[in-house]
């Protein structure tokens, strides 16, 4: 089973002391290349910096995003575009985010949100490339918003879906892709998702593990560290071939075409 994990925070300093090592295990799992998710100038530079240098060494083994995260975007700048811009010019770069709207929260005003994701859906027009979207609780602001603008870009993903049957509904009528996660594996709030897996087209299904978030609660052999990983993501495509009651084996190949597909690699 070969799959591709779209969205690791292989940045985050959870990482820091094996970041290799775990790009190593993924690939022995199964799982490569790597998608990279950029939530911020800084990161977005990092990630962009760490697939190049690894791909150096072993070509396509690793792509990244480049964005800002809606907790981070009280950071920004009048300068913040003009980086992202330049990122997107490295050649493992291949969409623009983490980027999108979070009331859970509000780490950022909202206001602020709103602004600089309409910016970064401008910068993905512009650049032709796709976009790797957040939504949390903010379900009707985010979908007006990319209700008005997803026809200026190539395709777009909702990243670690977790909504309402509702919320998939508007978002497949919209035309983006559905990101999901190790939250399917969690009894206590993701099985909803079992249900709602088996409403996404065929060609709009890709799986992440939004590590090292959302370690799955049911891993038959639990990680000491508590900590997910790209390496775990066969276990997430078994559970998801399980309640789509497909073969792993042909979930896998179907999954990575789309992904292929959506950033072009």
């Amino acid at each position: 089973m070969k799959l591709i994990d779209i969205g690791i925070n292989l940045m985050n300093s959870a990482y820091d002391r094996d970041r290799d090592e775990v790009v190593v295990a993924a690939a022995a799992a199964g799982v490569s290349p790597l998608v990279i998710t950029g939530s911020g100038e800084r990161s977005s530079l990092d990630a962009a910096l760490y697939a190049s240098a690894r791909n150096a060494l072993a070509p396509g083994s690793l792509y990244a995003t480049a964005g800002v995260h809606p907790h981070e975007v009280k950071n920004c700048t009048e300068h913040t575009i003009s980086v992202l811009r330049e990122l997107a010019r490295e050649k493992s770069v291949k969409a623009i985010g983490e980027c999108g709207l979070d009331y859970n929260r509000d780490f950022s005003p909202r206001d602020v949100q709103r602004r600089w994701f309409v910016k970064q859906i401008e910068l993905a027009a512009e650049l032709s490339l796709p976009l790797f979207l957040h939504e949390r609780d903010a379900f009707a602001d985010f979908s007006i918003i990319l209700g008005n603008y997803i026809g200026s870009v190539p395709a777009a993903v909702v990243h670690c879906f977790t909504g309402t049957g509702e919320e998939l509904e508007r978002y497949l009528s919209l035309g983006c892709y559905i990101g999901i996660t190790g939250w399917i594996c969690d009894e206590r709030r993701g099985s909803h998702l079992r249900e709602l897996v088996t409403r996404i087209p065929k060609d709009r299904l890709m799986l992440e593990t939004d590590g090292p978030y959302l370690l799955p609660r049911d891993l038959p052999v639990k990680a000491k560290n508590k900590r997910n990983e790209p390496r775990f993501l066969p276990h997430i495509a078994r559970t998801v071939a399980q309640c789509t009651g497909k073969d792993p084996a042909k979930l896998a190949k179907e999954t990575r075409a789309n992904t292929k597909r959506f950033f072009g690699i």
